[in-house]
């Protein structure tokens, strides 16, 4: 299209104009009289094509020169159209007056652009005078269609004519001397468009004898893919001695312009291309970031609940399964994850490089995907995973805590329950009643020997009681039949003290009436009956569960269980005295002829079962010995297994440490180029991950150390979890150091700056990092540099950089704008990134809003919209569809359906609004 506007400005501001002389224009239209009148013909037609080739922009067209005009209203408009300015408010009347004074402002419009018209008057055009109308037309069409042409400082004509002549030269029979007879054949306006439209036009198949072919297949292509109309007929082209030089002047300066636009809106298409490019690549890195982002906190949201739930389970061996779940999930499950999101920061890091690159807005991730919400949602994982590890170990405690106070609830309930049995009939019969003094007296005796025993069994059904209310406490699993069985017991026990009581009141009132009891018999009585109750005391404690946690405790076990084998010779003594004393009745008996009805009335103890019971206890001891010794030897290995962990954590957990505080030291040392420093650090990272298989080994033996049951490690000081997270932090550290190299690497080539510049800027930088790490609690750190400038620092930085930030209204104003570029999200801390960002950006072009725009104003034919159609044509056919989905409407004063506004899309791809 033609750049009608690019001219008019040059002309009204007042530049130097090639300007045709008024007097050669007067002296042309004068000869021009003086010609044959065939003139007006094509004159009529071409001129009348311009008109309508314009004017159809403003949606109208003229059908009659000399009588279209001749109102000045479309005069008026057509001024406006070609030089896209605004005229002053036409006279709608109808009157002649009216009519000239319509023209008379064209004619002044067209005289206040330094054009003298000579001998053209408002009357001749409002009366249709046909010549003074072409004339008129002409003045137009050179001023504004031919007078800006200029090639090598010639006149316009002249200019034209030798574009013509350069274009066409490589033809064959074409030879450019004039606008007139050089045409006739035709040849030379398929030159012209095979020169620039190779595709359209078959140049060898043309004659030179066969014009008015060649001439139709010019005009048709021109109209077809050019826009130019078509303004002259070939007949009268060929029909014609000499055709009408303005007519040719007019219809050649209209492939002038179109093909000195193509040029132009070819640049205009590289430049777009290459923004978009840029864009588009931007947006599917934030894509890819965005979905990498969302799947990582979305398996971080279906994880936390999974690690937070507590219900508790029952038995022992639901509770190893899911602690060997969570061990699946800690070395297959989240492995991937902790590798995803080191991957993550270096995305998003490249990708903010990159946006700085390319002059554009930083990347701002959706709400809750920022890197501090990656971050913060991590914490909160692994502050889940702790709890849910301790409460696990925890539980395994209080199952096991439970499954031995059970088991001790059921053994003293059944012995408990067996020493019951058969006591509540005996505390009810009345055998007293028909006994005799000695048989009463025995009886009563008897009875205090049960009571005897009655009292050593409370402090049992106590122990017993405690122990349910305690597995109660604990929230046993089998709580119902424990609470059901201690109910019965303590029933049971509370009826026989009212039966044991109410007994001793019966035979004390028939104790007076009866006299003769055996004194042997009731010491034996007395002495047997605590005697069995040790005796059963001991069975029960040697038969007793224990459980221990490490070596002292068992040994203070074997140290009791040896000061009980010290008491049994003192304890044999009295069984062999108790047994004497059955001995000694047996023997007054038979010395006395006595005859024994039956055992001893006092007591149910027969000397066999004191011997019995003796024999077990005999047995239970060695036992009792084999068992403490077999949980000494467990203890033994376990404190072993304590050591191994010890030995090799006291040993990569100082490692640890030191490879961050040698990460800290390559990062700011800065020996050799930036790729030996990154062959260096990778080779690094490499020595790192082969360190590896220690790591594997210290998870192996913290997993014998967890299935053996072990709580705590007196022998370091270091976990298995305070080593998972400093080897953990360790891989992120060097990845994200690597990620810093390249990114400057990235940054170097980018911007062109020079390794010593980059060595510059990073002395400059580490001289004013002073800040270090603080904190109470003990972390993975690497120096006491913190990597970051904070405000007051890199003023410091900047300052002795030659650049005037000193505390004053002007510096301050700087200082402001510079941090608004080095810290657009307000942090506080300029990183290294951010600060060779800045140094380079200074002294390079980037593109800019502003020349976006110009390009597409430049494909829009000037206009302040661009058509779809325009867009697909100049552009490729994936970036003219990107262009079209995201362009808004065009809304302003000179709208047409299906404008599209180029404006606001070329400030949104540099953030000036939103897209």
């Amino acid at each position: 299209m033609v750049d009608y506007h690019a001219s008019n400005s040059q002309a009204s501001s007042g530049g130097p104009a090639n300007y045709m002389d008024p007097r050669e224009q007067e002296n042309d239209w004068d000869r021009d009289l003086l010609l044959d009148p065939a003139w007006e013909k094509q004159q009529r037609k071409t001129f009348t094509a311009w008109c309508n080739s314009h004017l159809r922009k403003a949606g109208t067209q003229i059908e009659n020169i000399e009588e279209d005009f001749r109102d000045g209203l479309k005069l008026m408009l057509l001024l406006e159209v070609i030089s896209g300015e605004r005229l002053p408010k036409p006279e709608r009347g109808k009157m002649r007056v009216h009519k000239i004074n319509n023209v008379n402002k064209a004619l002044d419009y067209i005289a206040g652009k330094g054009v003298k018209l000579v001998s053209i008057g408002a009357e001749e055009i409002v009366d249709g005078n046909a010549k003074m109308t072409l004339g008129m037309i002409w003045t137009i069409i050179l001023r504004f269609a031919i007078q800006d042409i200029s090639v090598e400082e010639t006149s316009a004509k002249e200019g034209l004519l030798l574009w013509c002549q350069r274009k066409t030269a490589p033809y064959k029979n074409v030879n450019v001397q004039n606008f007139h007879i050089s045409w006739k054949d035709g040849l030379a306006f398929n030159a012209l468009i095979h020169r620039h439209r190779p595709e359209l036009i078959d140049y060898d198949k043309l004659r030179k004898d066969d014009p008015l072919t060649n001439l139709n297949n010019a005009f048709e292509v021109a109209e077809k893919y050019l826009d130019i109309p078509k303004m002259m007929d070939a007949e009268d082209i060929v029909n014609t001695a000499r055709p009408d030089e303005k007519a040719i002047m007019t219809y050649v300066s209209s492939f002038y312009h179109a093909f000195s636009g193509a040029q132009k809106a070819e640049t205009a298409a590289n430049r777009i291309c290459k923004v978009l490019a840029v864009n588009q690549e931007n947006e599917h890195l934030m894509e890819d970031y965005e979905k990498l982002a969302s799947d990582l906190l979305d398996w971080i949201r279906r994880t936390i609940p999974w690690l937070e739930n507590r219900a508790p389970e029952k038995t022992m061996a639901e509770m190893q399964q899911k602690l060997e779940d969570f061990r699946g999930y800690r070395r297959v499950h989240k492995p991937p994850k902790v590798q995803e999101k080191c991957q993550l920061e270096i995305n998003f890091n490249t990708l903010q490089t990159k946006l700085r690159l390319s002059n554009r807005p930083a990347f701002m991730p959706s709400e809750g995907r920022m890197v501090s919400d990656i971050n913060g949602s991590w914490h909160n994982l692994e502050g889940a995973e702790k709890g849910y590890e301790e409460w696990m170990l925890n539980e395994i405690r209080r199952l096991e805590r439970l499954d031995h106070l059970a088991e001790k609830f059921r053994q003293k309930a059944t012995i408990h329950e067996s020493w019951t049995d058969g006591k509540e009939a005996m505390l009810t019969q009345k055998d007293y009643e028909t006994a005799s003094l000695s048989e009463v007296k025995a009886l009563l005796r008897k009875h205090e020997a049960f009571e005897s025993d009655l009292a050593a069994h409370q402090d049992r059904v106590e122990q017993i009681a405690a122990i349910a209310q305690e597995l109660n406490e604990l929230d046993y699993y089998d709580s119902p039949s424990v609470n059901a069985r201690c109910q019965k017991i303590c029933e049971q026990w509370d009826a026989l003290g009212s039966l044991t009581q109410s007994r001793r009141e019966s035979l004390e009132r028939t104790e007076k009436q009866l006299e003769s009891i055996d004194e042997l018999y009731l010491e034996y009585a007395k002495r047997a009956a605590p005697f069995n109750n040790w005796m059963e005391g001991a069975m029960e404690d040697l038969q007793d569960m224990f459980i221990v946690h490490n070596i002292e405790e068992i040994q203070g076990l074997i140290t009791a269980h040896e000061q009980f084998k010290s008491t049994l010779p003192e304890a044999n003594k009295e069984r062999e005295a108790i047994q004497a004393i059955q001995a000694e009745v047996q023997k007054i008996a038979q010395y006395n002829g006595i005859k024994l009805s039956g055992g001893n009335p006092y007591t149910t103890i027969t000397p066999k079962s004191i011997d019995n019971k003796w024999d077990k206890v005999e047995q239970l001891v060695p036992q009792r010995d084999q068992a403490l010794q077999e949980e000494l030897a467990k203890q033994q290995s376990n404190d072993h297994l304590r050591r191994k962990f010890a030995t090799q954590a006291n040993i990569v957990g100082p490692w640890i440490q030191t490879k961050m505080e040698e990460i800290g030291r390559i990062s700011i040392e800065m020996n050799g180029t930036l790729e030996d420093q990154l062959v260096n650090l990778r080779e690094y990272e490499q020595s790192i991950i082969e360190y590896k298989p220690n790591i594997d080994q210290l998870e192996g033996d913290h997993q014998l150390i967890q299935e053996a049951l072990i709580f705590d490690n007196k022998y370091t000081a270091y976990t298995m979890e305070h080593l998972r997270v400093g080897w953990e932090q360790l891989l992120t550290t060097i990845a994200r150091t690597i990620n810093e190299i390249e990114n400057q690497i990235l940054t170097r080539d980018a911007k062109g700056i020079s390794q010593e510049q980059l060595h510059e800027y990073r002395t400059s930088f580490n001289h004013f990092d002073k800040k270090g790490n603080s904190g109470g609690t003990k972390k993975w750190t690497r120096l006491d540099h913190s990597g970051g400038l904070m405000a007051e620092e890199f003023k410091a930085c900047l300052i002795s950089l030659g650049y005037d930030v000193e505390n004053n209204k002007t510096g301050d104003a700087e200082f402001a704008r510079i941090m608004g570029i080095v810290d657009p999200n307000n942090s506080g801390v300029v990183t290294f990134q951010a600060f060779i960002d800045f140094m380079s950006r200074e002294t390079t072009d980037t593109d800019t809003a502003d020349q976006v725009i110009a390009s597409f104003k430049i494909l829009a034919a000037d206009k302040n919209f661009i058509m779809a159609e325009e867009l697909r044509r100049e552009l490729p056919p994936d970036q003219a569809e990107y262009c079209i989905a995201r362009m808004a409407p065009y809304s302003g004063p000179d709208a047409k359906p299906g404008a599209l506004d180029y404006m606001s899309f070329s400030t949104a791809l540099y953030g000036e609004s939103d897209l």
